[in-house]
């Protein structure tokens, strides 16, 4: 899951908050530490592992919570307003990252905007009103 507010844990460096979810299986420490700097590098960010997410920029967390999202390597990735909190050019960015991931590694993705432009890139456009489907265009 991609959260639009990053829900990041103040007090964990960047490598640790990749890691929070790899707790959940059976990995060794220095396995984590490595899926965790494999990620960051993936996202841009290996020079960032130490840093704390008050010293990253909004950008910066976003990529950081894209890494998290991929640490046990999910079939499907659900992102919520992913680009929300972004100014227009990390916006752009993270969106290039997401759809780049999700082609490369043939992930599913189900990304929920308001932002026309963002729909505008998609490969499927389910539109809703009220909690029902009023169209579903595929391109």
């Amino acid at each position: 899951f991609i959260f639009q507010a990053f829900h990041l844990l103040p007090t964990f460096t960047a490598a640790e908050n990749v890691q929070i979810p790899m707790f959940e299986i059976d990995r060794s420490a220095s396995e984590r530490r490595a899926r965790a700097f494999e990620l960051l590098k993936l996202v841009g960010l290996e020079h960032r592992l130490d840093h704390f997410p008050s010293k990253l920029s909004g950008g910066e967390r976003q990529r950081v919570a894209i890494a998290r999202s991929l640490a046990n390597g999910p079939s499907l990735l659900l992102a919520d307003e992913p680009t929300g909190n972004l100014d227009s050019e990390n916006a752009h960015s993270v969106l290039d990252l997401i759809i780049g991931l999700q082609q490369e590694q043939g992930r599913t993705m189900v990304l929920v905007t308001h932002d026309p432009t963002i729909a505008g890139r998609a490969g499927r456009i389910l539109r809703m009103i009220d909690g029902r489907i009023v169209s579903d265009d595929k391109r």
